[in-house]
Protein backbone atom coordinates (compact mmCIF):
# COMPACT_ATOMS: atom_id res chain seq x y z
CA UNK A 1 0.00 0.00 0.00
CA UNK A 2 1.24 3.49 -0.73
CA UNK A 3 2.33 5.67 2.14
CA UNK A 4 -0.64 8.02 1.70
CA UNK A 5 -3.06 5.10 2.12
CA UNK A 6 -1.47 4.21 5.46
CA UNK A 7 -1.89 7.81 6.61
CA UNK A 8 -5.56 7.87 5.60
CA UNK A 9 -6.16 4.51 7.27
CA UNK A 10 -4.55 5.76 10.47
CA UNK A 11 -6.67 8.93 10.35
CA UNK A 12 -9.89 6.91 9.94
CA UNK A 13 -8.90 4.67 12.86
CA UNK A 14 -8.12 7.70 15.01
CA UNK A 15 -11.47 9.32 14.24
CA UNK A 16 -13.35 6.08 14.87
CA UNK A 17 -11.73 5.68 18.28
CA UNK A 18 -12.50 9.31 19.11
CA UNK A 19 -16.20 9.04 18.23
CA UNK A 20 -18.36 7.37 20.89
CA UNK A 21 -21.04 6.23 18.40
CA UNK A 22 -18.45 4.77 16.02
CA UNK A 23 -16.83 2.84 18.90
CA UNK A 24 -20.19 1.26 19.78
CA UNK A 25 -20.94 0.44 16.15
CA UNK A 26 -17.60 -1.34 15.76
CA UNK A 27 -18.83 -4.00 18.22
CA UNK A 28 -21.14 -5.31 15.45
CA UNK A 29 -19.54 -8.06 13.32
CA UNK A 30 -18.79 -6.73 9.84
CA UNK A 31 -18.52 -3.09 10.89
CA UNK A 32 -15.01 -1.75 11.19
CA UNK A 33 -13.59 1.75 11.63
CA UNK A 34 -14.35 2.88 8.07
CA UNK A 35 -18.02 1.83 8.07
CA UNK A 36 -18.60 3.00 11.65
CA UNK A 37 -17.12 6.43 10.92
CA UNK A 38 -19.10 6.73 7.69
CA UNK A 39 -22.37 5.89 9.46
CA UNK A 40 -21.65 8.20 12.38
CA UNK A 41 -20.97 11.14 10.05
CA UNK A 42 -23.32 10.55 7.09
CA UNK A 43 -26.44 9.05 8.69
CA UNK A 44 -29.12 11.38 10.03
CA UNK A 45 -30.00 11.24 13.73
CA UNK A 46 -31.78 7.97 14.60
CA UNK A 47 -34.70 9.88 16.16
CA UNK A 48 -36.06 10.80 12.72
CA UNK A 49 -36.76 7.10 12.02
CA UNK A 50 -39.56 5.32 13.85
CA UNK A 51 -37.92 1.91 13.66
CA UNK A 52 -34.94 0.07 12.20
CA UNK A 53 -36.84 -0.87 9.04
CA UNK A 54 -37.32 2.82 8.23
CA UNK A 55 -33.56 3.35 8.56
CA UNK A 56 -32.92 0.32 6.33
CA UNK A 57 -35.38 1.74 3.79
CA UNK A 58 -33.53 5.07 3.86
CA UNK A 59 -30.39 3.16 2.91
CA UNK A 60 -32.20 1.14 0.22
CA UNK A 61 -31.82 -2.26 1.88
CA UNK A 62 -35.48 -3.28 2.11
CA UNK A 63 -37.49 -5.31 -0.41
CA UNK A 64 -39.93 -3.49 -2.67
CA UNK A 65 -43.53 -4.24 -1.65
CA UNK A 66 -46.16 -5.29 -4.18
CA UNK A 67 -48.89 -5.98 -1.63
CA UNK A 68 -52.61 -5.93 -2.27
CA UNK A 69 -55.74 -7.33 -0.67
CA UNK A 70 -53.96 -8.35 2.51
CA UNK A 71 -51.50 -10.55 0.61
CA UNK A 72 -47.93 -9.45 1.15
CA UNK A 73 -45.59 -9.80 -1.84
CA UNK A 74 -42.01 -8.71 -1.51
CA UNK A 75 -39.84 -8.01 -4.54
CA UNK A 76 -36.19 -7.20 -5.12
CA UNK A 77 -34.26 -4.75 -2.95
CA UNK A 78 -35.22 -1.18 -3.74
CA UNK A 79 -31.66 0.24 -4.00
CA UNK A 80 -33.11 3.68 -3.38
CA UNK A 81 -31.39 5.78 -0.77
CA UNK A 82 -27.87 6.39 0.47
CA UNK A 83 -25.71 4.53 -2.03
CA UNK A 84 -22.26 4.79 -0.43
CA UNK A 85 -23.36 3.55 3.01
CA UNK A 86 -25.37 0.73 1.42
CA UNK A 87 -22.30 -0.43 -0.49
CA UNK A 88 -20.09 -0.28 2.59
CA UNK A 89 -22.60 -2.30 4.62
CA UNK A 90 -22.85 -4.98 1.92
CA UNK A 91 -19.04 -5.19 1.87
CA UNK A 92 -19.08 -5.54 5.67
CA UNK A 93 -21.70 -8.29 5.43
CA UNK A 94 -19.52 -10.02 2.85
CA UNK A 95 -16.59 -9.99 5.29
CA UNK A 96 -18.74 -11.77 7.88
CA UNK A 97 -19.68 -14.41 5.31
CA UNK A 98 -16.08 -14.87 4.14
CA UNK A 99 -14.89 -15.29 7.75
CA UNK A 100 -17.87 -17.37 8.85
CA UNK A 101 -15.64 -19.86 10.69
CA UNK A 102 -14.71 -16.98 13.07
CA UNK A 103 -18.18 -15.50 13.64
CA UNK A 104 -20.49 -17.53 15.88
CA UNK A 105 -23.56 -16.03 14.15
CA UNK A 106 -22.53 -17.53 10.77
CA UNK A 107 -21.96 -21.13 11.81
CA UNK A 108 -24.16 -24.00 10.56
CA UNK A 109 -27.48 -24.14 12.40
CA UNK A 110 -27.82 -20.36 12.65
CA UNK A 111 -29.98 -18.02 10.58
CA UNK A 112 -27.03 -17.02 8.42
CA UNK A 113 -25.78 -20.58 8.06
CA UNK A 114 -29.20 -21.71 6.86
CA UNK A 115 -29.50 -18.79 4.43
CA UNK A 116 -26.10 -19.61 2.91
CA UNK A 117 -27.17 -23.18 2.16
CA UNK A 118 -30.41 -22.31 0.35
CA UNK A 119 -30.13 -18.77 -1.09
CA UNK A 120 -27.87 -17.06 -3.67
CA UNK A 121 -24.76 -15.46 -2.12
CA UNK A 122 -25.58 -11.85 -3.08
CA UNK A 123 -29.10 -12.14 -1.65
CA UNK A 124 -27.61 -13.38 1.63
CA UNK A 125 -25.14 -10.47 1.71
CA UNK A 126 -27.93 -7.93 1.25
CA UNK A 127 -30.14 -9.68 3.84
CA UNK A 128 -27.28 -9.65 6.35
CA UNK A 129 -26.56 -5.98 5.58
CA UNK A 130 -30.27 -5.26 6.24
CA UNK A 131 -30.01 -7.05 9.58
CA UNK A 132 -26.82 -5.14 10.44
CA UNK A 133 -28.51 -1.81 9.63
CA UNK A 134 -31.36 -2.57 12.00
CA UNK A 135 -28.84 -3.35 14.74
CA UNK A 136 -27.00 -0.11 13.92
CA UNK A 137 -30.22 1.86 14.29
CA UNK A 138 -30.99 0.19 17.64
CA UNK A 139 -27.53 0.99 19.00
CA UNK A 140 -27.71 4.58 17.78
CA UNK A 141 -31.24 5.13 19.06
CA UNK A 142 -31.06 3.30 22.38
CA UNK A 143 -27.34 3.21 23.22
CA UNK A 144 -25.35 0.24 24.43
CA UNK A 145 -23.06 -2.13 22.57
CA UNK A 146 -23.78 -5.16 20.42
CA UNK A 147 -24.20 -8.47 22.23
CA UNK A 148 -24.34 -11.57 20.05
CA UNK A 149 -27.56 -13.58 20.46
CA UNK A 150 -27.22 -16.67 22.61
CA UNK A 151 -27.53 -19.88 20.61
CA UNK A 152 -30.43 -22.11 21.60
CA UNK A 153 -29.27 -25.28 23.30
Amino acid sequence: MPRRTYKLDAEINRRAKGNEVARRLMTIPGIGPLIATAIATLAPPPEIFRKGRDFAAWLGLTPRQHSTGGKQRLGATTKMGERSLRRLLIIGANSVIIKRHVHVSARPGTWLGAMLTRKPPMLVRVALANKMVRIVWALMAHGGVYRAPVAAA
